[in-house]
């Protein structure tokens, strides 16, 4: 049992962890959050769940079960796409950012966030390819030396998080999204403002078919089995 220790961010540290749990499939589609039981489980008390959970419903991650409780929203396809496309312009902004600015720490500590994203892929950890491709693109934010456009994204991302859980927990093999992260940075390190931009669309918008084909495909496979 993991067990967290009492500090002033103790909401937010069991928000990561219900957070983590989702992604990871721990809590699915079908199973009703228990406060009792999340608290017991990190060691805490039910206030900071309680406060974690409505900030999770809030953010259309959580819905509602039948009679009371809460329960992990079902992903919904129009979603999916409207958030994609949000993240797209958010994407290409801080790309013409950080090619624009030529930051030595693009070709410097770029590298490195390459690095363990295809480690994490290697392993198969589904926690670690969520946040080595957070990280990739949170470095990319950076870049771009405006603070809002992180900001901004940051609720986005939480249910992204959802979103690539489910995928990836179908047990197939994500499509080679480090080779389209290696070739952004590329662009960034150039200083190569349109392609940055151009081929930093064409990772979102990959990366949204791939993901609705997908989703489509389990949402098949469930009905046909029933």
């Amino acid at each position: 049992m993991h067990i967290l220790r009492s500090q002033p961010m103790l909401v937010d540290q069991v928000y990561e962890a219900i957070l983590s749990r989702i992604e990871a499939g721990q809590y699915g589609p079908d199973a009703r959050l228990v406060q009792e039981e999340i608290a017991e489980a990190l060691g805490v008390s039910r206030q900071p769940v309680q406060q974690a959970l409505l900030l999770l419903r809030n953010e259309g991650v959580l819905i509602s079960a039948p009679g009371r409780g809460l329960m992990v929203a079902p992903l919904d396809e129009d979603k999916v796409r409207h958030v994609y496309e949000i993240r797209a312009s958010l994407d290409a902004l801080a790309v013409v950012k950080a090619a624009g600015r030529a930051d030595p720490r693009a070709a410097l500590e770029g590298p490195d966030y390459l690095r363990r994203g295809r480690e994490a892929v290697a392993r198969q950890s589904i926690s670690n390819m969520i946040a080595a491709d957070m990280a990739f693109h949170h470095f990319l934010y950076d870049l771009s030396g405006n603070p809002l456009i992180a900001e901004t994204a940051a609720p986005h991302w939480t249910y992204l998080r959802c979103v690539m859980g489910a995928v990836l927990m179908q047990g197939e093999s994500p499509r080679d999204i480090w080779a389209e992260h290696e070739a952004i940075l590329d662009t960034v390190i150039r200083g190569d403002v349109a392609e940055a931009e151009r081929l930093s669309r064409a990772h979102v918008f990959n990366a949204t078919a791939s993901l609705v084909h997908r989703l489509d495909k389990a949402d098949k496979e469930v009905a046909a089995a029933r």
